[in-house]
């Protein structure tokens, strides 16, 4: 029956609305027929297919040009998912639906030698490239934006916290350096997998058999070398790269696409997670420019932007492994179930990365530091704060087991202060500059500029 569409429009996934236009069925759709006009074409490249054939089938069909998914073919998603279901795979009735929208002379050029796992896996793979070239740009303004809160907050002390505990003096502008590296990182290493997303071109059983036969005629000479052009060819008409063979059950494409797709929803991940600590009401260090409300509570200003990026950080991990577990179980020339597990997994995962690095974009852009709660928070420490350095800048007056009996015997930071000053051997020590919690940031500064610096040089 006709869905229109409406199995999943994000109502439970509100950190995916929005990126149905990239990896929906459509585009799905749209990008499998591009696969369809691209072999026609490379046929035509190797002078096999007559190039005018090739040209109506591309105009036919909606072809706009290498990288992008075709357009306008009239063939319809909820049609084509039904009939699917008989062969388990979207190719069967669609180029049966293709070629019947061709001339009777061009039908013959359509999925010439191809197999459905070639048109499924190069069509994944063009709306792979071009989803994850969106998450590079949502990703580059979080950049940026982190990068500039970084730089203005570089020497506002806060408190740092290690198993939920106050620990020592750190910047925000450290803490914001540190979620930057993060999500740099994540964004160099998706755009390098991103660049090696390879077409997929192997035949029944990924030998070529069926191309060099189909190449034989024009090219009895070099069959063999032409298929290898043909395969190319075909990359290059949907501007991916050429692969080194057919990746049937090798199944790194996915599973390096995943990992990089994983890698940069966790980096989003940490920035959700502690800005939706730091916006706790008892802390409010930070708090969103757009927070949400409460059916119930009138008064709840909630971080939304920070507990959807938590959501997707929790779940886009169980797809990369779902990704892995498919990989793993790839066997004989083309899997069993595997290869099909594949297919909504890896485009889940392209939602979620889409979604959260379009929600990390907003909300970095409107962070809102308020320095009041900071202080509050360095107050309820006070010198406890800096209890690591006194151990350390105490030692040669009292000696290290004396200084650290000391410190342990304090249960304040009055109580700390009082202990000091009552004690002969500091008398000439300026007790108030060691526990300023401003002077004992470590190399904080040096290490942000160094960041910024690097940011600036990529």
């Amino acid at each position: 029956m006709p869905t229109d569409g409406a199995v999943d429009r994000g109502l439970l996934s509100p950190v995916s609305i929005g990126a149905a236009d990239a990896v929906g069925d459509d585009v799905v759709l749209d990008a499998l027929v591009a696969a369809e006009i691209a072999l026609t074409r490379a046929w035509a490249t190797l002078d096999v297919a007559p190039s005018a054939a090739a040209e109506r089938v591309s105009d036919r069909l909606g072809w706009l040009g290498a990288g992008h998914p075709a357009s306008g073919h009239g063939i319809d998603a909820d049609d084509l998912a039904e009939a699917a279901v008989s062969g388990g795979n979207p190719v069967i009735p669609l180029v049966s639906r293709l070629r019947g929208l061709l001339d009777e002379s061009d039908r013959e050029w359509l999925h010439r030698g191809a197999t459905s796992q070639d048109i499924v896996d190069s069509a994944l793979m063009l709306v792979a490239r071009r989803a994850g070239g969106r998450i590079i740009v949502e990703l580059d303004v979080v950049d940026a934006a982190l990068a500039g809160l970084a730089g203005t907050e570089r020497d506002r002390v806060v408190v740092a916290r290690t198993l939920g505990q106050h620990a020592v003096p750190t910047t925000m502008g450290m803490r914001v350096a540190t979620w930057l590296v993060g999500v740099r990182r994540a964004r160099g290493r998706l755009a390098v997998v991103l660049e090696q997303l390879p077409a997929q071109l192997g035949g029944a059983a990924g030998t070529l058999a069926a191309f060099v036969e189909h190449a034989r005629a024009a090219h009895p000479a070099d069959a063999e070398a032409a298929a290898l052009r043909l395969v190319a060819a075909f990359a290059d008409e949907l501007d991916l790269a050429a692969p080194e063979l057919p990746w049937h059950t090798v199944r790194w494409p996915i599973t390096e696409l995943g990992d990089a797709l994983v890698q940069a929803v966790d980096a989003l991940g940490v920035v959700g997670a502690d800005i939706a600590t730091l916006t706790r009401t008892e802390i409010g260090e930070l708090a969103e420019s757009s927070p949400g409300g409460s059916s119930a509570m009138p008064q709840k200003r909630n971080p939304v932007g920070a507990v959807l990026l938590r959501s997707a950080a929790m779940r886009a991990p169980q797809l990369g492994a779902t990704l892995h577990s498919a990989s793993a179980l790839a066997v004989d020339e083309r899997p069993d179930g595997a290869w099909h597990a594949e297919w909504s997994t890896l485009r889940e995962l392209l939602r979620l990365a889409l979604g959260a690095a379009s929600t990390a974009r907003a909300l970095t852009a409107g962070l809102v530091i308020d320095g009041a709660a900071i202080e509050r928070t360095l107050a309820l420490s006070g010198g406890m704060l800096v209890a690591e350095r006194l151990a350390i800048a105490l030692a040669p007056h009292l000696g290290d087991d004396r200084a650290r009996a000391l410190l342990g015997r304090a249960t304040d930071a009055a109580d700390l202060e009082r202990l000091l000053r009552a004690e002969p051997a500091l008398a000439e020590v300026d007790i108030a500059a060691l526990l300023d919690p401003g002077a004992y940031l470590g190399a904080t500064g040096i290490m942000i500029d160094r960041v910024l610096d690097g940011g600036q040089q990529r």
